[in-house]
């Protein structure tokens, strides 16, 4: 995962698969081309419908979600690698872990080992990865929805490699969830913001079900765990915001960032509801014609 976390004290793998520190839980019911503002943007009502995979897991609501977190050898899949995949099979209605996984894939060097700490020599060592591939394919086969922390980055890697195409619907938990106000996140905030805001310990960094734990154990916390995946959900298109740059603060505080992906402009990925509640107005950018990335 493309994230920020700082280590502390490391616990046993026993610890590590077994953390469950939270208090009794309520019972519930069931890369960019620039361009300018005229050839890009069009008025905000005319969002496209969603795509007929998010329709339909949010007509039958979300039963089972998979959270996923890889590791990789650098930045860009055409010429890096991904070296470690960890999953956690999630069943909303209780709240609960039905199933992890994690292992790691050969790779001949690793660029990113002193940010992941996985040496090339360890990824090779004698292990079944390929049997633990088949049942992470297994599990994605089980899940309505795919859950990521900056799921753009962690996305691009399936279908690359010995990992799998996934066909199925994306839920970012930086960008698509807003997180209650009570918590006092950033608009985009990291998993050990997330993590602490939930009152989880963090006690280790950059590995792939370490980060997948932190965000089951903050979804197991969640009072209203539907209606955020439901709204998660929302199909969403990239939005400008019409903004001037004395009033540029507002873009920035509702989590729209400044020449990233579109050069010039305060961009975020909205649904027309939430552009709807903004104060100020925004117009959608055609991201087919400047090719920015759509998860």
């Amino acid at each position: 995962m493309e994230d920020e976390i700082h280590p502390r004290t490391a616990p046993t793998q026993l610890d590590l698969l077994n953390v469950s520190l939270e208090p009794e839980r309520p019972k519930r019911s069931q890369p960019a081309e620039p361009s300018n503002q005229s050839q890009t943007s069009v008025p905000t009502k005319a969002l496209a419908p969603p795509t007929v995979a998010i329709e339909a897991v949010v007509r039958s609501k979300v039963e089972t979600l998979l959270i996923i977190d890889t590791e990789t050898t650098g930045l860009d899949p055409e010429h890096d690698h991904c070296v470690e995949v960890g999953a956690i099979l999630f069943d909303v209605r209780s709240q609960s872990v039905l199933h992890q996984l994690s292992f790691l894939l050969p790779v001949q060097s690793n660029a990113a080992e002193p940010i992941n700490h996985i040496p090339a020599s360890v990824s090779r060592c004698p292990q079944p990865w390929r049997q633990s591939l088949d049942l992470f394919v297994e599990l994605v086969a089980a899940a309505d929805v795919l859950v990521a922390h900056n799921a753009a980055f962690d996305r691009q890697w399936f279908g690359c490699g010995e990992l799998p195409e996934i066909a199925k619907p994306w839920l970012c938990t930086m960008e698509d969830i807003r997180w209650p106000r009570d918590r006092q996140l950033k608009p985009r905030p990291s998993v050990r913001d997330l993590a602490l805001a939930y009152g989880i310990p963090v006690w280790a960094a950059h590995r792939a079900l370490t980060d997948c734990i932190y965000l089951a154990e903050v979804l197991a916390r969640c009072d209203d765990l539907d209606t955020l995946l439901d709204r998660g959900l929302e199909p969403r298109q990239w939005m400008r915001a019409n903004v001037s740059y004395a009033d540029r603060s507002l873009a920035k505080e509702a989590g729209f960032r400044w020449n990233d992906p579109v050069k010039g402009s305060w961009t975020r990925r909205l649904s027309a509801r939430e552009a709807e509640e903004l104060p100020f107005d925004t117009s959608v950018v055609d991201a087919e014609a400047l090719n920015l990335p759509m998860g």
